[in-house]
């Protein structure tokens, strides 16, 4: 098995899986009827997102299905962004996190549909149709809050300060990159910043919201070290499948 190539799939899967789990819980909690489909719509499409890499995962990995490595690991375990696991809180502050996180993956895809492995470049060619969508959403929403009312233009603010020191670990390059970007498998997340910085300040200003100073920036969550969001989370999601191992429906 080549392990780097199984960690950095599964390390996206994982991603995709903890956000998906996040925006499920929004469903039928949306402040309207439409946000309530647009958001399970979205945590659906994170979730065929996590499937297709997991598949990859499972294929490389030729001994644990793509629900084992869902369901049947532990916190220390995943791999994921740690702005992920992030509780929802309120409408604003979800749409802050998908905003920041959506910014990174419309880049993110973008590159690694041009991957040398023709499974990654494929996976990322079809989320990349989603992912547009996404950041459209969080992107328009954002704008709304930031230039809407007074309370509104404050949690969004109060949300963007509280965020945004997981943003620095998106950017981050660790072995795992460095050596699959060798053979043109793995995308230099370093390089996609200048971009990322673009959209999150023309948007910024378009809404009416203040850049966060960078200071402190919260880091592991590709060496599985997370915060305390992801353990609960883990228990919720993984509950079914921890209960009666094995289950069949």
């Amino acid at each position: 098995m080549n392990s780097n190539l199984f960690n950095y799939t599964i390390r996206i899967a994982d991603t995709c899986l903890i956000l998906g789990q996040r925006m499920s819980e929004w469903c039928s909690n949306g402040p309207t009827l439409e946000e309530d489909i647009a958001m399970s719509n979205i945590s659906l499409d994170l979730f065929g997102q996590a499937n297709g890499f997991y598949e990859y995962a499972s294929k490389l990995d030729g001994i644990k299905s793509a629900d084992m490595l869902a369901f049947k690991r532990n916190e220390r375990e995943f791999f994921n962004y740690q702005l992920v696991e992030q509780i929802n809180g309120n409408f604003g502050k979800t749409i802050v996190r998908n905003f920041l996180y959506d910014a990174f993956t419309l880049l993110f895809y973008t590159e690694l549909s041009n991957s040398k492995d023709d499974t990654l470049a494929a996976l990322a060619a079809k989320s990349l149709k989603e992912v547009k969508y996404h950041l459209r959403h969080s992107k328009n929403w954002l704008i709304r809050l930031g230039d809407g009312t007074s309370e509104s233009n404050q949690k969004v603010q109060e949300a963007l300060e509280e965020l945004w020191q997981y943003t620095g670990e998106l950017f981050e390059m660790d072995e795992v990159d460095n050596e699959l970007l060798k053979t043109g498998t793995s995308v230099d997340i370093s390089k996609l910043k200048s971009k990322w910085d673009e959209i999150i300040d023309s948007t910024l200003k378009t809404a009416k919201l203040n850049r966060p100073k960078d200071s402190y920036m919260a880091s592991g969550g590709k060496k599985g070290i997370h915060t305390e969001c992801l353990g609960f989370l883990l228990a919720e999601m993984q509950f079914l499948q921890r209960a009666y191992p094995n289950a069949k429906w």
